[in-house]
């Protein structure tokens, strides 16, 4: 009978819990507008905290460090983006002839595989029923109007506001809210979530100065092989580094496409050839030797957390998703106590007093 009612206990705790991650991730997508600026802010303010502590030892007070703070964020933001810009621009101007050019290539593939000129016909007729042979400069891009722009602009500025707010005010007083809910925590206090916070800024740092130089390299490579946009190309990798696994085999993808259409022969595969041996050589050695073991994540919670904030939130959820693990990780040992993997038999535990660690 006690084995039954402990069992039964568990079933509830078990389903309750369900219930709850279940109504919290529903929330969290049913009102991603008020949230989505939210949490990104919040875990930006977790890495930007070494300045802020930067700025207050230098005897700034706690309001003007966390201005700096945001100031010197959104200068950067807007230095990248008019640094990128003419990149960008010129990446998009060139996208209807390599679309062309692509199209070309891909019937000429199809062509030769089948072995049947009607085909090929056959399906230009079907993608261009008035014979032309080129497609229309904007075909297959959505580039928005300046109306759906004038649409969007009162939404965005909205919530970049919340997002300027949320991380301004949390950089102010993070110490207080961290001693706040360490003491409505029993398990938990204000050093937990110190401890915590160094920990995601040092992973982010870290695999920024990783991404950066990867980066670097990956523009110099380009370069080097006659690659058109050979900034750009390194800026993309620099980004969509951050999304593991996924970023890496998008851009593998797109450099597989660019180079079919830029060069001929074999040498069309060299582009997403080289990224390619280059990400593995980083992620293999470069990424473990200098994040160290102490803030190694086990690879299924990473690829698991980065598909769900993917599909939950597309891309602010991929750049979240592994900052966001690593706080909850580090979070949940501390209250632990130990590592996860020791704590997990106690987290199902129904006696009373063994729950206790």
């Amino acid at each position: 009978m006690k084995a039954q009612n402990m069992t039964s206990t568990l079933m509830t705790r078990l389903a309750i819990l369900g219930i709850g991650v279940v109504t919290a991730f529903a929330t969290l997508e049913y009102a991603q507008d008020f949230f989505a600026p939210v949490l990104s802010a919040l875990i930006l303010g977790i890495v930007l905290s070494p300045l802020v502590r930067f700025w207050e030892r230098i005897g700034l007070r706690p309001s003007l460090s966390a201005f700096a703070t945001v100031a010197f964020t959104m200068i950067a933001v807007v230095c990248l983006v008019l640094l990128l810009e003419p990149y960008v621009a010129e990446a998009i101007a060139r996208a209807p002839v390599i679309w062309i050019e692509l199209r070309t290539t891909i019937e000429g593939i199809r062509a030769m595989i089948l072995g049947l000129d009607e085909i090929a016909e056959d399906v230009v007729a079907a993608v261009d029923p008035k014979g032309d042979k080129a497609p229309p400069p904007a075909e297959g891009i959505d580039v928005p109007s300046i109306t759906d722009a004038l649409f969007y602009a009162p939404q965005f500025l909205a919530q970049l506001m919340m997002f300027v707010g949320v991380l301004y005010f949390f950089l102010l007083t993070r110490t207080e809210i961290y001693r706040w809910v360490g003491a409505s925590v029993p398990t938990l206090n204000r050093d937990d979530f110190l401890h915590a916070e160094r920990q995601v800024s040092r992973y982010f740092l870290t695999i920024t100065a990783i991404n950066g130089s990867f980066g670097v390299a990956i523009a110099i490579v380009m370069q080097l092989i006659g690659m058109p946009g050979a900034v750009f190309w390194g800026v993309s990798a620099f980004f969509l580094n951050y999304i593991l696994y996924l970023g890496p085999l998008a851009l593998g993808a797109t450099l597989l496409v660019a180079g079919l259409v830029v060069f001929n022969g074999a040498a069309s595969f060299a582009p997403a050839a080289i990224y390619l041996s280059m990400n593995a050589v980083e992620g293999q050695f470069v990424t473990p030797a200098m994040v160290g073991k102490r803030m190694s994540v086990n690879t299924l919670l990473v690829f698991v957390s980065l598909v769900f904030w993917l599909w939950l939130w597309g891309p602010i959820g991929g750049v979240i998703a592994i900052p966001l693990l690593i706080w909850m990780i580090t979070i949940t040992e501390r209250a632990l106590g130990q590592p996860i993997a020791d704590g997990i038999p106690n987290l199902i535990r129904t006696d009373p007093d063994q729950s206790k660690l």
